[in-house]
This record gives structure tokens, C-alpha cells and sequence, in this order.
């Protein structure tokens, strides 16, 4: 059927209403499906589970790490084997085989050993009566009683000497003065000028635990040689001996059998713990000889300490 074209009131023909084509949609659809290309995709969802791993993966790595370093430290510690317990037997075996297959230092070598470091060989020098040399008139031993350089010997080693030289165990010798004088103790306190950097005084005890029969060492240079030991016992306390002048009385001394000769004087007597009981100051024979036969004496270390001024034990 054939359209007829409409005309409005001023003549001219209206344009046909628009009726929607098929097609229109379509176009629609496409610009939508632009629009939702150009929108930017919506993110994944993760899976909660999933996204607690991944925020405690460094904690859950780090105390796996841990646990492993744990497991090495304390794993071999497990697997050892347990200490064994030691029996008194297994004590007294090894005591026994070390008595068997080493030498022990005997008691006298212990003390000697101890008491080394602070024996000095005291010398006094006068001048010749023939000539204008110095000579040596006396050998004896001293023995350091403080480390400044404070020696205590015999009053019959220094009496009358020009000059006193003392030779230190370390074979460091110096000019020394004579600082104080006790000759009713035949002793005396001389004062070294220079002393060895790392000078030991000897260790002092009280006579009042010593009983006869106790062991006891002196150390000297008898007739110039040493330093020598010789070893005895105490063989009695509370002596009295009289100068072969007879000009002096020492009293409150103690009698013992270790070997002293000239030289000796003035050097320490000493217990079984290198400890000094005594000074060595004479010793007794019947004869004209001046050697020894059994019968020597020391100045108790009570008073040799108030020789020097020292408290009292």
C-alpha cells in the first residue's frame, strides 16, 4: 500500500514520525559493551585463608627458622652420650698412678723453692791494712723482710765494715746501709739502695706452734757458697747460748740440726711451708773448729719483727 505524504496547514508536508529501527538497539548494546570495556576490571578476590598466609608468611619463615636452629643446638646435645659418674675408686686409681709415674718435689724443695726469691748475700768490706784496696771481711745472708729493700741479718756480719754490699737471689747487687742495730738479738737491719722491680719479702710466722721434731730447712751461703740448703728438725726451744767472747747472752732461741757453718749467719731458718721461723745466728762446738756438729740456733722471728719495727704476731 502506497504512503501518502501528510501536509500540514501551511502546505508543506510533516516529516513522518520516527519509529524506532531493529538496528537501534544493537548500536545501544555495542556503545554499553564499550563503556564496559573501558571501565577498569574489578580485582580478584582473594581467599581469606590465602591472604593470612601471605601476611604471616615472614613470622611463620622466621619461627620455622628458629625451631630449626633449636633442633641443631639441642639435638646433638640428646644424642650424647651421658657423663659418666666418677667412683672413689676411679679417684684413688688416678691418684695412685700419678704417684707411680711422676716425682713429686719433696717437702724441703717446696720450702727452698719459696723462701728463694727473698735470701740476699750479705758482704762487708773494709779497707786493707796494707794497702788502699778494699777487702772482704765478711760473708753472711740476709733475708728481705719488707719489698722496698729492707734485709735482716746477724749483727756480727756488719759490725765493723767499711762498706756493705747485698747480692739479691737475681743476681742484682747494691750498696746498703746499716739502719738499725739489736745486738742483744744479734740482729740488724740494713737498707738496700736499689732493688729488683719484682723483689719478694720472705713470708713471717709465730714461733708458738713450733714443737720438736718439726721439720725445718736453712738457707745460707756457709764459707761464701750458695744460695745452699740443708734440712733438720727442731731439736728444742727456749735455748741459751753465750758469744765465744762471752761479751753477749742470747737468750729465747731455737736449737736445731739442720747444717749451718760460717756464712750461714743471718740467713733465714724456715719451716716445712717455706714460712721463716728464725734467723740463723750461731752455732755450738766444743773445739776450737768453726764448723758444724750437730748443734745450731736461731733468733725467734718475735724478735727479729721487733728488730724492724714490725707489729708483733
Amino acid at each position: 500500500m502506497k504512503r501518502v505524504p501528510l501536509y500540514s496547514s501551511s502546505g508543506r508536508s510533516r516529516p513522518e514520525p520516527r519509529t524506532d529501527s531493529p538496528r537501534e538497539p544493537r548500536r545501544a548494546r555495542r556503545s554499553d559493551q564499550a563503556v564496559e570495556s573501558a571501565r577498569p576490571p574489578s580485582p580478584v578476590r582473594t581467599p581469606l585463608w590465602r591472604r593470612l598466609i601471605q601476611q604471616r608468611g615472614s613470622i611463620v619463615w622466621a619461627a620455622g627458622g628458629a625451631l630449626l636452629a633449636l633442633l641443631l643446638v639441642w639435638g646433638p646435645t640428646r644424642m650424647a652420650p651421658a657423663p659418666q659418674r666418677i667412683s672413689q675408686k676411679d679417684i684413688d686409681r688416678a691418684v695412685q698412678h700419678t704417684l707411680e709415674t711422676q716425682s713429686l718435689p719433696s717437702p724441703v724443695a717446696k720450702a727452698y723453692e719459696a723462701i728463694l726469691p727473698s735470701v740476699v748475700r750479705v758482704r762487708g768490706f773494709d779497707t786493707d791494712p796494707d794497702g788502699d784496696d778494699e777487702i772482704e771481711k765478711n760473708v753472711g745472708t740476709g733475708v728481705v723482710m719488707v719489698d722496698r729493700g729492707l734485709i735482716l741479718t746477724n749483727f756480727h756480719v756488719v759490725a765493723n765494715a767499711m762498706r756493705v754490699k747485698v747480692v739479691f737471689a737475681d743476681g742484682h747487687e747494691s750498696e746498703a746501709s746499716v739502719v738499725g742495730l739489736k745486738p742483744d738479738n744479734d740482729l740488724a737491719v740494713l737498707q738496700a739502695q736499689s732493688v729488683p722491680d719484682d723483689l719478694a719479702p720472705a713470708n713471717l710466722v709465730s714461733t708458738r706452734s713450733l714443737a720438736p721434731g718439726d721439720q725445718v730447712i736453712a738457707v745460707g751461703f756457709p764459707f761464701g757458697i750458695g744460695p745452699s740448703v740443708s734440712a733438720g728438725v727442731v731439736s728444742g726451744l727456749n735455748r741459751e747460748y753465750r758469744t765465744p767472747e762471752g761479751q753477749r747472752l742470747l737468750t729465747n732461741l731455737i736449737q736445731f740440726d739442720a747444717a749451718a757453718n760460717p756464712g750461714n749467719s743471718g740467713g733465714p731458718l724456715v719451716n716445712a711451708n717455706g714460712e721463716v721461723v728464725g734467723i740463723v745466728t750461731a752455732i755450738l762446738n766444743p773445739t776450737e773448729q768453726r764448723v758444724f756438729i750437730g748443734i745450731g740456733f736461731a733468733v725467734t722471728m718475735e724478735s727479729a719483727v721487733a728488730a724492724i719495727g714490725l707489729p708483733p704476731f
